[in-house]
C-alpha cells in the first residue's frame, strides 16, 4: 500500500502577495541521519524548562514554558514537530516503553500526554483547581509530579497518577505529608524503579529527599543533605539519580567548583566531581556515566565514567564575544544522554538574547586514541630500517605499556608478529627490522586500549621496489539510467608471470556487499570484462595480485545509477493544454492527489516539490519528503484553500542522502502541471 499524507497549507513569500496557498508538510516519523560531530542547530524557542531524549524514535524533546510548547527534533537537531497549546510547560518524562512523553503543563493544571510515534498530544490528566505541576518522574509504576498548591498551606507537594490504570486515578496528598517550600524537582531512573528523589529549587538552601514508592505511596527513606567537614549545596541547578538508585548527583551555585554526590540511603556526602566551576547541568547515562556542564567557564561539558573522579572527555563550545546569535552558554539542566551513549545533547543559549541551540556532542564515552607510524618510503631488500611513531591519547602511559607490531608482505600475507614495542610515557616508540621479501611491506602497530582509552592502530608502508604494471578500468563517474546493463572492462599491461585479474562489484547499500564476479586470465589484448545491471550506484574494482617482478595494483571505477520516478495527478475534472503543456484542471474545492511511483529501497523517501508561475517565472512554493510504501508508492493530498487562476506544477525527486539512503544518484522526475478554477 502507498503512504497517504495530508499536506497542510502555508503561504510562501512570493505567494503571499498573490494570496495563493501552498502546503507545508510535517512528517510524523523517519530515520535519523548521522549527526555531525559537535554540531549546533538553532532552536525555535524562547525559553527552556527541560530536555529529554527518546532513543527508540531518536527524538529530542525540549519544553518552552514561555511559548507554551514542546519542540521535537531528530538526533541532528532538526525540528521534526512542535506540540503547542501547553501554557507554562516545564518538566518532561518518558514512559518506560518510550511510547509516551508526559509534560507538566503548569498554567493549565494538567499533565499532557504526547505520543512519541505521532508526536501529537493524545490526552490530558486534569489535576484539580489551583494545582500547578512542574516536574514529572516515573517510579513504582506511577507518574509522580512535584506541584504548587492553591494556597500557602498546600504549597510544595508531590502527587501521582496511576497511568497504568484505565481510570488513571490522580492522587494528591491531603495530610501535609512530604511538604516542600515550593514544587520540588523530581528524578528517577528505570534501573531503580522504586526510588524517587526530590530536590528543592528556588532557595539558597538545597533540600533533598529520597522515597521508596514500591507500595504506591511515597515512604521517606532519607532527608537532608548531611555534610560533614564539607560545603552544603546551595542554589540548586540540576540533579539526577544513578541507575542503581544508590546515589544522587547534585549541581548548583555552591560549591563553586564541583558537583556533589550523596548517598541515597541517608543523604550523606560521599564524593564529588571537580570541574573547576559551578555545575549547571547533570545527566546520568543508563550505565552510570555522568555528564556535567557549566555555563561559566571552559571546558563547558565534562564526561566521567561511573565511579571515576577524573573526566574521560571534555568539550569546549566555540566562543563569539558580543554576538547576539551565537549560543555559547550551557542552559541550566540542559544536558541529556542518548540511551545508547552515542551522543550527549547540550542545550545552549546566549547571554545577550533569547537565542537557543541544540548542540550534539558525539562519542562522549571514549578518550580518542590515534596511532601514527613513520616508516621509510623505500628500502633495499635485506637492509635494516627503523620505524618510529606515537600513540596519542589523554594522559601519560604507565611504565611497561606495550603495543603489538605485525609485518605483512608477499611472503607473509596474513602477517607475521614481531616483538612488541614498549611505549614511552608520552606514547612514543621506535623499533628496527630487516625486510625479507620484495614488494610492499606494511608495519602495523596496534594499541589494545584500556579503561579510559579506545583501541587504535596505525600502519606504515615500505616499498622494496618492483615494476608497477598498467591496470585500467573504464566507466568511472559515468551516469546511467536505472537498470541499464553496462560492461566494465579491465586492461592489464605487461607483467612477468601472473596474468590473472579479479573483478569485484560493490553496489551501494549494506544489503548487497562487495562480491567477486570474475577471476580469470586476461585475453590476448590484456582485457577482462564483466556486465553490471545498474540498479544502484556501483563501485567496480579490478585487482592484480602482483608477482615476483611486478607490484600488485588495484583500480576502481564508480558508476552511478538513477532511479525510476514518476508522479501521477488525479481527481481533476478535465485535462487541457495551456500552450503546448497538458494541465490537470481542478475545482477550487477539490484536493488534488499526487501519486508517486519510485524504485523501492527500505526506508526510502521521495521529495515532492511545488512551484507557482508568477511574473513570467516558475517560483519555489515549498517541498517536503514523504515515505515510500513497500510497493514503491506514496499518495499525497494537497488540502487547504485553493486560489484560482494560477499555473502550478509538482514533481517527485530522489535526493541522494536526503531521501533516506545513498544507494542511487539524485534523480528528478518530470513536472506535472495543474490549475484551479471556480
Amino acid at each position: 500500500m502507498g503512504v497517504s499524507v495530508t499536506l497542510r497549507t502555508r503561504r510562501t513569500a512570493t505567494a503571499t502577495a498573490l494570496a495563493v496557498l501552498f502546503s507545508s508538510v510535517v512528517l510524523v516519523s523517519g530515520a535519523a541521519g548521522p549527526a555531525a560531530a559537535d554540531s549546533s542547530v538553532p532552536l525555535p524557542i524562547k525559553s527552556s524548562g527541560d530536555i529529554l531524549v527518546d532513543g527508540v524514535h531518536q527524538r529530542v524533546f525540549i519544553s518552552d514554558p514561555v511559548s507554551g510548547k514542546v519542540v521535537a527534533t531528530d538526533y541532528s537537531g532538526k525540528v521534526v514537530r512542535t506540540i503547542g497549546s501547553l501554557p507554562g510547560v516545564t518538566g518532561l518524562e518518558l514512559s518506560t516503553d518510550s511510547g509516551t512523553v508526559y509534560a507538566a503543563v503548569s498554567q493549565a493544571g494538567s499533565i499532557a500526554v504526547i505520543d512519541t510515534a505521532t508526536l501529537t498530544e493524545t490526552k490530558r490528566y486534569a489535576l484539580g483547581k489551583g494545582i500547578e505541576p512542574r516536574y514529572p518522574a516515573m517510579a513504582g509504576g506511577k507518574l509522580w509530579f512535584g506541584f504548587n498548591g492553591p494556597d500557602e498551606a498546600y504549597r510544595g507537594q508531590i502527587g501521582s497518577i496511576d497511568v497504568s490504570s484505565p481510570d488513571a486515578e490522580v492522587t494528591l496528598p491531603s495530610d501535609g505529608a512530604n511538604s516542600w517550600y515550593s514544587a520540588p524537582r523530581l528524578a528517577s531512573d528505570p534501573g531503580a524503579p522504586d526510588v524517587l528523589a526530590a530536590a528543592q529549587e528556588g532557595s539558597s538552601t538545597v533540600s533533598l529527599a529520597v522515597y521508596d514508592v514500591s507500595s504506591g505511596a511515597p515512604r521517606e527513606v532519607a532527608y537532608g543533605p548531611h555534610v560533614v567537614d564539607g560545603q552544603s549545596p546551595a542554589y540548586l541547578k540540576d540533579f539526577d539519580v544513578t541507575p542503581d538508585g544508590k546515589k544522587l548527583i547534585v549541581g548548583g551555585g555552591s560549591p563553586q567548583d564541583a558537583a556533589q554526590v550523596f548517598s541515597a540511603s541517608d543523604l550523606t556526602l560521599v564524593g564529588s566531581y571537580r570541574t573547576g566551576s559551578w555545575v549547571d547541568a547533570v545527566a546520568v547515562a543508563p550505565d552510570g556515566m555522568i555528564a556535567l556542564g557549566s555555563a561559566q567557564f571552559s571546558p563547558d561539558v565534562f564526561v566521567y565514567p561511573s565511579n571515576a573522579t577524573s573526566a574521560l572527555r571534555t568539550y569546549d563550545f566555540p566562543y563569539s564575544s558580543g554576538s547576539t546569535t551565537a549560543t555559547n552558554d550551557l542552559h541550566e539542566a540542559g544536558l541529556a544522554w542518548a540511551p545508547d551513549r552515542s551522543r550527549v545533547f547540550a542545550l545552549t543559549t546566549n547571554v545577550y538574547s533569547d537565542v537557543y541551540a541544540l548542540r550534539v556532542l558525539t562519542d562522549p564515552t571514549k578518550s580518542a586514541t590515534k596511532v601514527t607510524v613513520n616508516a621509510p618510503s623505500k628500502s633495499a631488500l635485506g637492509k635494516k630500517l627503523t620505524v618510529t611513531g606515537k600513540v596519542v591519547s589523554k594522559g601519560a602511559f604507565p611504565a611497561g605499556t606495550k603495543a603489538t607490531v605485525t609485518r605483512t608482505d608477499v611472503e607473509s600475507p596474513k602477517g607475521k608478529t614481531l616483538s612488541p614495542v614498549t611505549l614511552r610515557p608520552d606514547g612514543a616508540f621506535s623499533f628496527t627490522d630487516t625486510p625479507t621479501a620484495g614488494g610492499q611491506v606494511t608495519y602495523k602497530v596496534s594499541y589494545a586500549g584500556d579503561a579510559s582509552r579506545s583501541a587504535a592502530s596505525g600502519s606504515g608502508k615500505v616499498t622494496v621496489p618492483r615494476t608497477v604494471p598498467t591496470l585500467t578500468l573504464n566507466h568511472d563517474k559515468a551516469l546511467y539510467a536505472y537498470g541499464k546493463d553496462v560492461s566494465f572492462t579491465a586492461h592489464l599491461g605487461k607483467t612477468y608471470k601472473n596474468r590473472t585479474v579479479e573483478l569485484y562489484v560493490d553496489p551501494y547499500g549494506s544489503d548487497k556487499p562487495r562480491k567477486r564476479v570474475k577471476s580469470a586470465r586476461v585475453n590476448s589484448r590484456g582485457d577482462l570484462s564483466a556486465t553490471v545491471d545498474m540498479t544502484r550506484d556501483t563501485t567496480v574494482t579490478a585487482v592484480f595480485a602482483g608477482d615476483g617482478k611486478y607490484a600488485p595494483k588495484t583500480v576502481t571505477s564508480t558508476a552511478y545509477a538513477q532511479v525510476r520516478v514518476s508522479t501521477g495527478i488525479s481527481k481533476q475534472y478535465r485535462t487541457a493544454k495551456i500552450g503546448s503543456t497538458p494541465y490537470a484542471y481542478f475545482h477550487k474545492k477539490t484536493n488534488p492527489l499526487f501519486t508517486t511511483t519510485m524504485s523501492y529501497y527500505p526506508g526510502r523517501k521521495h521529495k515532492l516539490s511545488l512551484e507557482i508561475y508568477y511574473q513570467g517565472k516558475w517560483r519555489d512554493a515549498g517541498s517536503q519528503f514523504f515515505q515510500l510504501g513497500s510497493n514503491g508508492k506514496s499518495a499525497v493530498t494537497l488540502t487547504g484553500t485553493h486560489d484560482t487562476g494560477y499555473r502550478m506544477r509538482v514533481r517527485a525527486s530522489y535526493v541522494n542522502g536526503a531521501s533516506g539512503d545513498t544507494v542511487n544518484s539524485t534523480t528528478n522526475g518530470a513536472w506535472r502541471y495543474f490549475y484551479f478554477t471556480k
